[in-house]
C-alpha cells in the first residue's frame, strides 16, 4: 500500500500537470498538518505566529516598512502563496506580494493589547500569509507596537529570526528599494519548490511500514481528554486565552528536553487527570541536507503520549526512540495511530515549543532596537501550550483556552508544570 506522502505526491502531481492553470507548490508534511488542523476548525481558522514590538512612538515608516515587508514577500515564495485545497489536496498558489501594514487605533478605554487581539481574531484566512500592525500603547503613550504575524503554514519558530533579521536588513534599504529581479525571484521558486520534494522523498522514507508500526504501538492508547469549548462560560469582554509565566535561574546547558516533556506530563496530569494518555506535540527535525535553506520548509510536530512509565528514566528512553521516527510525517502517525485501535482525531491536548534566546534577534528599525514584548489574552488553539526559551535564565511560559480549561485549573497545572522542573511556586496572571 503506498503511504500517505506518496499518496499525496501523486495527488499534487495531477494537480499540477501543467495544463495551463497557474503554478501550484507542494507542501511538507508539517505544512499539512495545518492544513488538518484548520479543517477541523468549525471556523475554518488558520494558526498564527505573531511577534510584538515596542518602539519608541513615531519610530516605524509603514511606507518604508511596506517596502521591506513586500520585497521579503517577492523574494520567498511561501510569504505570498495562499494555501489552497483542491480536491482535497493540500498546496500553495503563488500570488502577487501583498503585505499590508494596518494602523490600529484604540477606542476610549481600550489599551494596545485588546486592539491587537481583535486585529488577530478578525484574520481573513484567505489573505496574505505575512501580516503586519502598528498600534500605539494607548491613548497618549510613548510607545507604539508593531506585530509581525505569520500563517503557521508558511514558518516555523526557528524561522522567525530570519525573517527578523531580513525585515530589519530590507528596512534599512529603505522605501525606495527595488523588488528582486526576476532571476532572484525564479531561482528562489525553484529551490522552493526542489527543498520541498527532497523534504516529501525524506517523509516517503519515513513512513515505512517499520515506522508505521512502531507509531501505531506507540499511540495504541492515545486519546484525547480536552472537554468540549465552553463559550457561553467567558463574561462578555474577557479575553479568551489565559497565560502564566515565571523566570527562573538557568543550568549551564539549559533544561534537557525530556525533563521539560516530564513537566508538561506533570501539567497534563491536572488538567486531564492521572492516568489518562495525552497526546502532546513538539516541533522537531531537519530538512534534508542537500535542500536549500528556504523558508516554508519546517519542523515536523512530534506527537509524545504522556504515559512513558515512572522511572526518572522512562521519559528519556521513549523520547530517544521516538526521534529515531521524528521524519515520519504527522498525518502518518496520526493514521499508524488510528490503525491500531486508538480513537485518537488527531487533535492535540498541549504543545511544547523550545527557543534558545541567543539565537532570537531583536528587530532593529531605522538603527533603533525594538522592544519583544508579549501580548497575553489571545485566543489559543488547544487546551494548553508551554513555551520554553533557554538562555541565561529560564523563561517559563503557559499560554489555555479558557473556553476549554477554567482559570483555577490551568493555574494548578503551571504550578505543577514548575515544581516538575524544581522551581519556586509561580505566580499567574
Amino acid at each position: 500500500m503506498l503511504s500517505i506522502t506518496s499518496q499525496y505526491l501523486a495527488r499534487f502531481r495531477r494537480l499540477d500537470a501543467g495544463d495551463g492553470a497557474p503554478a501550484l507548490l507542494p507542501v511538507t508534511g508539517a505544512q499539512r498538518r495545518f492544513a488538518l488542523v484548520r479543517a477541523m476548525d468549525p471556523d475554518g481558522r488558520p494558526d498564527l505566529v505573531p511577534m510584538f514590538f515596542a518602539f519608541p512612538h513615531g519610530t516605524v515608516d509603514p511606507v518604508r516598512l511596506a517596502a521591506a515587508a513586500n520585497r521579503l514577500a517577492a523574494l520567498h515564495p511561501v510569504l505570498r502563496s495562499r494555501l489552497t485545497v483542491p480536491r482535497g489536496t493540500p498546496a500553495l498558489r503563488p500570488a502577487e506580494p501583498q503585505v499590508p501594514v494596518t494602523r490600529l487605533t484604540c477606542a476610549p478605554g481600550e489599551d494596545t493589547a485588546t486592539v491587537l487581539r481583535r486585529a488577530l481574531a478578525g484574520w481573513a484566512p484567505d489573505g496574505p500569509p505575512l501580516r503586519l500592525f502598528l498600534a500605539q500603547d494607548g491613548p497618549g503613550g510613548a510607545d507604539e507596537v508593531l506585530a509581525v504575524v505569520l500563517d503557521h503554514t508558511a514558518c516555523d519558530g526557528q524561522s522567525l529570526a530570519r525573517i527578523v533579521e531580513e525585515l530589519g536588513a530590507a528596512y534599512e534599504e529603505g522605501a525606495g528599494t527595488e523588488r528582486p529581479s526576476a532571476h532572484e525571484v525564479a531561482t528562489e521558486l525553484a529551490a522552493y519548490r526542489d527543498a520541498v520534494l527532497l523534504q516529501l522523498d525524506a517523509e516517503e522514507r519515513a513512513g515505512s511500514p517499520a515506522a508505521m508500526a512502531y507509531w501505531g504501538e506507540r499511540l495504541r492508547a492515545v486519546r484525547e481528554q480536552a472537554p468540549a469549548p465552553r463559550p457561553q462560560s467567558l463574561s462578555p469582554g474577557a479575553a479568551p486565552g489565559g497565560s502564566a509565566a515565571l523566570r527562573l535561574p538557568a543550568p549551564p546547558a539549559g533544561v534537557p528536553f525530556p525533563e521539560l516533556l516530564d513537566a508538561c506530563r506533570a501539567a497534563a496530569a491536572v488538567l486531564f487527570g492521572a492516568g489518562h494518555v495525552v497526546p502532546l506535540g513538539y516541533p522537531w527535525g531537519g530538512r534534508p541536507p542537500a535542500a536549500a535553506p528556504v523558508l516554508g520548509c519546517f519542523l515536523n510536530t512530534v506527537v509524545f503520549p504522556t504515559a512513558t512509565g515512572d522511572a526518572p528514566s522512562a521519559t528519556a528512553e521513549s523520547w530517544w526512540d521516538d526521534l529515531d521516527h521524528a521524519a515520519t510525517p504527522f498525518d502518518a502517525v496520526v493514521h499508524a495511530a488510528r490503525a491500531a485501535g486508538s480513537g485518537w482525531t488527531g487533535r492535540l491536548d498541549g504543545m511544547l515549543t523550545v527557543d534558545d534566546s541567543r539565537r532570537h534577534p531583536p528587530l532593529r528599525l531605522g538603527g533603533v532596537t525594538g522592544r519583544e514584548i508579549h501580548v497575553d489574552g489571545r485566543a489559543v488553539r488547544g487546551p494548553f501550550a508551554v513555551s520554553v526559551t533557554q538562555g541565561p535564565q529560564l523563561h517559563l511560559r503557559m499560554v489555555w483556552d479558557r473556553a476549554i480549561l477554567p482559570d483555577d485549573t490551568a493555574e494548578s497545572a503551571f504550578t505543577a508544570l514548575a515544581g516538575a522542573l524544581r522551581t519556586p511556586a509561580p505566580s499567574a496572571r
